[in-house]
């Protein structure tokens, strides 16, 4: 193998050298569009913001690849978004344009030939075009309603001619563009749960509500049961714990393990409102599942119980003795819950 060869001769500390020198190339890059942004870009959002209909991404070659991605994050984000491939607008796919539509037009040079025929369809339309370019005074800077002009980028290519510089400028300006569409929408994690319901986003979004034990699953006890049989309750469910609750149902205490060791020696003499620890912690319904995982990690439990979701909180100690709320358990969840579906 050439290649193989090729990086035996320069070795590892060369190899790694070069991968860090591209890097800060691109990064030094970043950093200048980052300080390039105006009021052109603000306009753009403004203009993207206004479509009725779709964001039209249109991009030949290497920005054609990105357009795809910025296209995805858009739709992904609140934005609706197709990618229209500008050499196939000439043969039917103009149809893809209508009015309600802008399009973002991605050209590094702003000289791109095929953009011609899209540029025109705008124009008999009325269909506003935001361009992204590095040519300043380009077709693409010129016929564009804004244009955001892009520094020239010096590319990491030793030739400077391979995209890498220039299309990591274009891939983080969309991303820019998404997150300020994003936040300008309101787009929040409900909108992500509704359009990322596979994956790991969709596992990370899932509610604990979802992933919980139902009343059949919960170990509960009364106040005054004899700790011997609360000890039966707590290892028939298997999850170490039995909540104790009064005569409304309601959550006033948990039992466990470590609450057992502290009245070891008086446990045959004990009921459960001697034993358990007040003022539990749980979790609510409509919580997150990475943020359940997240709080149980920090609390250093390994399960809670889960209370009926309300507009108060999220995340919620019961007082005991009496309710602020509807306190009574719906549910109980455990670490394995969330290494199961993969967090």
């Amino acid at each position: 193998m050439a290649s193989s060869v090729v990086l035996k001769a320069v070795g590892s500390e060369g190899v790694l050298a070069r991968a860090r020198e591209v890097i800060r190339i691109e990064a030094r890059t970043l950093d200048q569009l980052a300080s390039s942004l105006d009021r052109n870009f603000v306009l753009a959002c403004e203009l993207l913001g206004l479509a009725t209909g779709r964001i039209v991404v249109a991009g030949i070659g290497k920005s054609g690849h990105v357009g795809r991605k910025i296209a995805a994050t858009l739709a992904a984000t609140g934005s609706p978004a197709i990618y229209l491939h500008p050499g196939e607008a000439a043969h039917g796919d103009l149809g893809m344009v209508v009015e309600g539509d802008v399009i973002l037009a991605l050209s590094n040079s702003g000289n791109t030939a095929e953009f011609q025929v899209l540029f025109d369809h705008a124009e008999r339309r009325g269909i506003p075009v935001v361009g992204v370019t590095s040519g300043a005074g380009s077709m693409v800077e010129r016929r564009s309603t804004i244009c955001i002009l892009m520094p020239l980028a010096k590319e990491a290519c030793t030739s400077n001619i391979a995209p890498t510089s220039s299309t990591a400028q274009q891939l983080a300006l969309g991303d820019a563009l998404a997150m300020v569409l994003m936040d300008a929408s309101g787009f929040s994690r409900d909108g992500f749960k509704e359009l990322h319901p596979g994956g790991t986003i969709g596992l990370r979004l899932a509610s604990v509500g979802e992933l919980m034990h139902g009343q059949d699953k919960l170990p509960l006890v009364d106040l005054d049961l004899p700790m011997e049989e609360v000890i039966s309750q707590m290892t028939s469910m298997g999850f170490g714990i039995a909540g104790v609750v009064d005569v409304a149902g309601r959550l006033v205490g948990i039992i466990s393990d470590g609450d057992l060791r502290r009245h070891f020696r008086a446990l045959d003499q004990l009921r459960a409102r001697d034993v358990m620890t007040r003022r539990p912690k749980v979790v609510r319904t409509g919580m997150m599942a990475e943020d359940a995982l997240r709080f149980l990690n920090d609390t250093k439990i390994s399960c809670a119980f889960v209370i009926a979701d309300d507009e108060e909180c999220r995340v919620s100690v019961v007082e005991e003795g009496f309710a602020t709320g509807n306190q009574q358990p719906v549910g109980i969840i455990h670490l394995h819950d969330f290494l199961r579906i993969g967090l």
